[in-house]
């Protein structure tokens, strides 16, 4: 199909029209935010600015454009459930953005938007809507009369398409506190025809369901701040924070009929309609497509942005994400794993303008074929179980799937509840979710719905101005700094923001400095270090308060030399793995701690002992080799051009900081390093696991940590030494001498214990009474194994020619019981199960096993003498009813 603007073509004229009144363009961020806890994954463009609009950070720009990754599907922006069932929602999609902080406001905005619209793009006014607040009188907020006047003096907008709308659509709000404001949206009319429910209800602007009205862009006009009261007060700076979908905006400059028949979605559809063997067509089989193609896209971005699928967080949106796939692909026939094999395609489509998934194109291939394999193998059955849930009289009565079948489906068969509702609603049944979620237990946090953010606006007390949070602890670790202000927490602890400070916060996987504050006779421990926006808080314990007088800010120098090695060595491993195992590597998540580094990175198979032997022998060649770091700054872009290793998942700024070991290794990195790689002294792996699909973990340790313990080594080498009277390279052989001797020593012993257990037989024979014609052996036995008591058993059945025997015993506290009944017993239907299941149930046990010898255990070991008492009459009453 050839479109009249590619998707490609689309997003560059908005950043290059934005970038024309002079916005800075900002890459997209992670969609998966990892700077960020409130967040599971990136749902808007104004994510990455949200410390401006907070107040706590700063740029050295006033006005942005950028395309921004998003997901929407967990808490309260969730689009799962409607995706594929309608044309236009999705899970991932690009949000098109402009800002303002503090610069331009409505006028601006409004103007722009509607010059890019029906001058640049030729979108037919008469076709386009606007909407504005039109207040709350209940909140004393005022229509938003600037904005309506400005749609018509501005714009050509036919004013009776000028349509004033509640707070609900037309008032956006950041949290419970915070900024917040009016907004203005644009609407288009795509005609008559388009929306398959007109007969349903009336088409218009901001009805539910309606797909002939679709909003476009969404112009927010931050002028208030929401006080922990519920009041709003003036902000002392207007921001503006717009967002257009991609996606929509594609359908409609594009000339089609739904956003999958974009250029962003259609060779997506033929590729998995190529895979299927299937045509891509209205109906299930429709839904089953579109499915397919918007989680495969939202998988890819999530996955080379650093997620993983689990059973928690963002991990389990994205496991329910695939599992549904996964489930729509059997309506496509597909009964095998084939969602891996799109990747691709996606990469194709998308990888200009987002590279890291070109760069990790393999590892999401990888991790998604691994959670299909391990879902297939028990969604099949999981069906079967489901349809037999269906037929049960319960659930047809009440047509409803019950709480607890609902929940033995998600704990047993991998199934999250929306499939299972998804499957239920298909034959017009629910399922009881409140009793699911009590059948939960809180096993497992299921982000339904996202944390708010939350506002400090009047605990900080400032005692000094100026500049804040001047990082110095590359060049030193010891400053005299000012408070520019502090508070305290709930926990009773000082938080302290200086105007410099040497003090590393915890970030990039390395761990936050401890040290001192030191103000005359007064002394705080600095116990934490976290960034806040732009400011640097020094968490610390301590009695008084601080004053604006000068302080010595003193960080810990020996916790953060053992950091330095550690991180520099992170950096020689990861260069080391890339070479021993492949490029596929790269890094998944990191720990640097002065004990120990903790390193998670990207491979499919357990590494062999000779691999993880060459990475040891790699870095600590680097080490002796005693490299100069060289660290400087640099442009992003010219970093990536130059090969500099970037770790995927990790937000950059245009400038950045590469560490450079020679031609070894080059990272972008803003953590504490060794000047020269000798420094670190020596490198050793300590393990090395699988952590999740396609994701090893490996924890190693240098320096001082290394030395000491390799000391502790010796020492217990040397005692062995000494012990055994061997040479030090004759340690393993001889214990490994030992330990066959013991092994045949307690193998001979167990042979022993049998012959004297089977030496009992006799003794037990003659304790037989004659029941119902039969031999009957009732007794409690001396026995200290499990192995004996079955070889006991073994014996006693082949001297008995007629008969049953019953035995117990006392192991590890426990009550077993054992019954043996001779073949021509068996051949008379008499069962072993069955009359041990007589005999334990009086001590409260159960057991079962073959026609000829069974076991069981009982949970009231008091109860034994009794059971034992009545067995004689128990066996002679069954045995009467079979003979």
């Amino acid at each position: 199909m050839c479109f009249l603007k590619t998707s490609q073509q689309i997003r560059q004229e908005f950043i290059s029209f934005f970038e024309s009144k002079e916005h800075r363009y900002v890459r997209s961020s992670p969609v998966v935010p990892l700077d960020d806890p409130t967040l599971l994954f990136t749902n808007a463009g104004m994510n990455q600015f949200k410390d401006i609009l907070l107040g706590t950070g700063t740029r050295d720009y006033n006005r942005a454009a950028n395309s921004q990754k998003c997901i929407r599907a967990s808490g309260k922006h969730n689009d799962l459930e409607d995706v594929g069932r309608d044309n236009y929602h999705h899970t991932f999609f690009e949000m098109l953005g402009n800002w303002s902080f503090g610069n331009y406001f409505k006028e601006e905005a409004i103007s722009w938007a509607w010059e890019l619209f029906t001058e640049k793009w030729g979108l037919p006014a008469d076709k386009l809507w606007a909407t504005v607040f039109e207040g709350s009188p209940s909140e004393n907020l005022e229509p938003d009369l600037e904005a309506e006047e400005l749609w018509k003096s501005c714009t050509s907008v036919p004013h009776n398409q000028i349509l004033k709308c509640n707070k609900k659509d037309n008032f956006w709000e950041m949290g419970d506190v915070g900024p917040c404001g009016p907004c203005s949206e644009i609407h288009i009319d795509l005609g008559e025809g388009t929306c398959p429910h007109a007969g349903v209800h009336q088409c218009a602007v901001n009805v539910d369901g309606c797909w002939r009205f679709v909003e476009l862009w969404n112009l927010v006009f931050i002028q208030f701040n929401r006080l922990p009261t519920g009041d709003l007060e003036k902000l002392p700076a207007n921001h503006v924070d717009t967002g257009m979908g991609l996606e929509r905006i594609c359908r409609v400059l594009q000339k089609v009929d739904s956003n999958y028949d974009t250029d962003l979605f259609t060779p997506i559809l033929e590729a998995i309609a190529q895979t299927v063997d299937k045509k891509y067509e209205e109906g299930e089989i429709g839904v089953a497509f579109r499915v397919v193609a918007d989680h495969l896209r939202a998988l890819t971005f999530a996955i080379a942005d650093g997620a993983i699928p689990s059973n928690e967080g963002r991990g389990y949106v994205l496991r329910r994400m695939l599992r549904r796939a996964t489930r729509f692909g059997r309506v496509l026939g597909m009964n095998r794993p084939f969602i891996h094999e799109l990747v691709p395609t996606v990469v194709q489509v998308m990888g200009d303008a987002f590279p890291e998934i070109v760069a990790q194109e393999n590892h999401v291939t990888g991790v998604i074929e691994a959670e299909e394999e391990s879902f297939g193998q028990t969604l099949d059955r999981g069906l079967e179980i489901f349809e037999q849930m269906m037929q049960q009289s319960e659930t047809q009565s009440n047509h409803q799937l019950s709480g607890e079948n609902a929940f033995k489906l998600y704990d047993t068969y991998g199934f999250p509840v929306d499939l299972t509702r998804l499957m239920c609603e298909e034959r017009q049944f629910s399922v009881d979710e409140q009793g699911f979620e009590t059948c939960m237990e809180q096993q497992r946090t299921r982000a339904r719905e996202a944390a708010k953010f939350k506002v400090v606006v009047d605990e900080w007390q400032s005692i000094s101005e100026g500049e804040h949070s001047r990082f110095v602890g590359y060049e030193t670790l010891i400053t005299t700094s000012v408070v520019r202000r502090y508070c305290k927490n709930e926990k009773g602890q000082w938080l302290m923001i200086l105007d410099q400070t040497p003090f590393y916060a915890e970030s990039g996987g390395q761990v936050a400095d401890h040290g001192t504050l030191i103000q005359g006779d007064v002394q705080w421990q600095v116990v934490d270090v976290q960034k806040d926006g732009d400011a640097i808080l020094h968490i610390c314990q301590g009695d008084a308060m601080p004053t604006e007088a000068p302080l010595q800010a003193q960080v810990n120098t020996e916790e953060r030399l053992t950091i330095t090695y550690n991180h520099t060595a992170t950096h020689l491993m990861h260069a080391a793995l890339k070479k021993v195992l492949g490029q596929h590597v790269n890094q998944a998540g990191s720990v640097v701690h002065p004990g120990y580094l903790r390193f998670d990175f990207t491979h499919f198979e357990k590494l062999s002992d000779a691999q993880l032997e060459e990475v040891e022998i790699l870095v600590n060649q680097k080490i002796r080799e005693n490299i100069a770091l060289r660290i400087y700054e640099t442009e992003y872009d010219q970093a990536i051009e130059n090969g500099i290793t970037a770790l995927f998942g990790e937000k950059y700024e245009d400038q950045v900081r590469v560490v450079q070991a020679g031609d070894y290794s080059s990272e972008l990195c803003g953590g504490c390093h060794v000047n020269a790689t000798g420094e670190i002294g020596h490198f050793r792996i300590l393990s090395e696991a699988g952590i999740a699909s396609g994701v090893r973990r490996i924890t190693a340790v240098t320096g001082p940590e290394l030395e000491r313990l390799t000391r502790q080594e010796g020492k217990i080498v040397n005692e062995m030494r000494q012990l055994l009277n061997v040479a030090t390279d004759e340690v393993s052989t001889s214990i490994g001498q030992l330990l066959e001797e013991k092994k045949q020593l307690e193998k001979e012993l167990l042979e022993l214990k049998k012959q004297t257990a089977v030496g009992g037989t006799e003794q037990l024979l003659n304790q037989a009474q004659q029941l119902a014609g039969v031999q009957v052996v009732v007794s409690e036995v001396d026995i200290d194994s499990m192995d004996a008591f079955k070889s006991l058993g073994d014996s006693l059945r082949e001297q008995l020619k007629l008969g049953v025997a019953v035995l117990a015993t006392m192991l590890a506290d426990k009550v077993s019981f054992l019954c043996v009944v001779s073949d021509q017993l068996v051949s008379k239907k008499v069962k072993a199960g069955e009359v041990i299941n007589l005999v334990a149930a009086i001590a409260d046990g159960r057991g079962g096993g073959k026609p000829h010898l069974a076991q069981a255990g009982a949970k009231s070991p008091e109860k034994l003498p009794d059971a034992l008492k009545q067995a004689p009459a128990l066996i002679e009453q069954y045995l009467q009813e079979r003979l």
